[in-house]
């Protein structure tokens, strides 16, 4: 009964979050005038069930009335195509001191929250705790890197130069002439795949309701402020509180003034897995080569990506972006020349102008985005969740959220 919306039944809120466990903790008072959707538990509809979406839903669950719409299946888009890297420190760069920040957040919540959600779920998101290395093939990427490794330190990120015996060392399968490698031990990785199969069903156990294959047209909006949504079939369902995580369709939901929706465009990756050995992987590390990624997952599959194009929704897998993809990691480690092809696919990341993503309060009031977030999803999924569900249900909004905030797109004010 999709039309009907939530019904305003004054059930009793269980809105402080520091009755929950993990990360999800108070960190500063509430304020003082509250939302007058809080005065009753609010009904939430959030756009898009990805990895993000999920999360808030789960976050939510209980506390509020959530119910979820994606335009295809759960966990689908981005969150399925990621590689599910969680790399805050290897690709720190300058003027992203911010996101820098906000990564290394989310990077302290990840053991919590895989626990959380093996707890709520009994799926394993496979944290794996190897840590990264950034290959130098050459005396030219190893001072490539050596330049970003100065900005770097100055940001107090546990990064360290290894020469190429100890690179060798930690992965014997590694091209034969090698210059060396940064490591970083605390950017790990999570099966982003199982994530999103965790997330879902930790969501559902909670009493999220989830619509798979139902688009939303637009934002409803209704005395300046967001009432809900408008399905493209034109069903409407009214909503206290309305977030908008649809990656990289986020600008194509309708019911804002065209300067008011998210900044937010797809940029296509292409990518491939091949098949390793379980019983003798050839890495056991992420690796960063020259060209490409390399995320060795624990069934076998050594996920090789991802080109980045500006084109679209274009979902072409071209010979050319396979060649670019697999001749790099040959390079970095030549016995992959035999391993079978397991899959290729296609992805959109949802980049934003600055690509650093956008959390927090709409352009109206009850609306809220949590789109943008590029490269990042599986990075910032629990400072996301956590943050944003605090935001929904407190009106408090965390500190490390607070640069991403969509005013930052906005033309400022003439001074008055």
């Amino acid at each position: 009964m999709i039309g009907q919306g939530c019904r305003t039944t004054r059930a009793r809120l269980r809105s402080n979050p520091s009755n929950l466990s993990g990360s999800f903790q108070r960190r500063e008072p509430p304020l003082t005038e509250r939302p007058a959707y809080l005065a009753k538990k609010p009904c939430v509809a959030i756009i898009g069930a990805g990895v993000v979406g999920l999360g808030i839903a789960w976050r939510l669950g209980g506390l509020a009335t959530v119910t979820m719409f994606d335009r295809g299946t759960a966990g689908s888009g981005a969150s399925h195509a990621a590689a599910g890297m969680l790399a805050a420190c290897c690709e720190a760069e300058p003027g992203e001191e911010d996101l820098v920040a906000l990564g290394r957040e989310s990077q302290a919540r990840w053991p919590g929250f895989a626990e959380e959600l093996l707890r709520d779920s009994g799926v394993d998101v496979e944290l794996r705790r190897e840590g990264t290395l950034v290959l130098a093939l050459t005396a030219d990427d190893q001072a490539e890197i050596g330049h970003r490794l100065e900005f770097q330190k100055k940001l107090d990120l546990p990064l360290e130069w290894l020469p190429a015996a100890a690179t060798r060392a930690r992965e014997p399968h590694l091209a034969g002439k090698l210059a060396g490698a940064l490591f970083s031990p605390e950017d790990h990785q999570v099966d982003n795949r199982r994530l999103a199969r965790a997330l879902r069903i930790a969501a559902e156990a909670a009493g999220v309701t989830i619509h798979e294959h139902r688009p939303v047209k637009e934002i409803s909006v209704q005395g300046g402020r967001a009432r809900g949504i408008v399905l493209d079939d034109g069903t409407t369902f009214p909503a206290d509180i309305v977030v908008l995580a649809a990656g990289a369709w986020s600008r194509q939901v309708g019911g804002l003034p065209p300067d008011r929706r998210p900044p937010v465009r797809p940029v296509k990756g292409q990518m491939l897995a091949l098949q390793m050995d379980t019983a003798a992987p050839l890495l056991n590390h992420v690796l960063w080569a020259p060209g490409a990624y390399l995320v060795p997952r624990r069934d076998g599959r050594l996920i090789i990506g991802g080109t980045v194009e500006e084109k679209g929704f274009d979902e072409t897998i071209t010979a050319g972006g396979l060649l670019t993809l697999l001749e790099a990691a040959w390079r970095a480690v030549p016995a992959v020349e035999e391993l079978p092809v397991a899959e290729i696919w296609v992805g959109h990341r949802p980049g934003s102008r600055d690509d650093a993503p956008i959390l927090g309060r709409g352009p109206l009031e009850g609306l809220f985005y949590a789109t943008g977030h590029h490269r990042n999803g599986i990075l910032l999924a629990p400072v996301t969740a956590d943050a944003m569900a605090r935001l929904i249900l407190d009106d408090v909004v965390e500190p490390a959220i607070r640069p991403f905030g969509l005013e930052r797109f906005l033309p400022a004010r003439a001074a008055e």
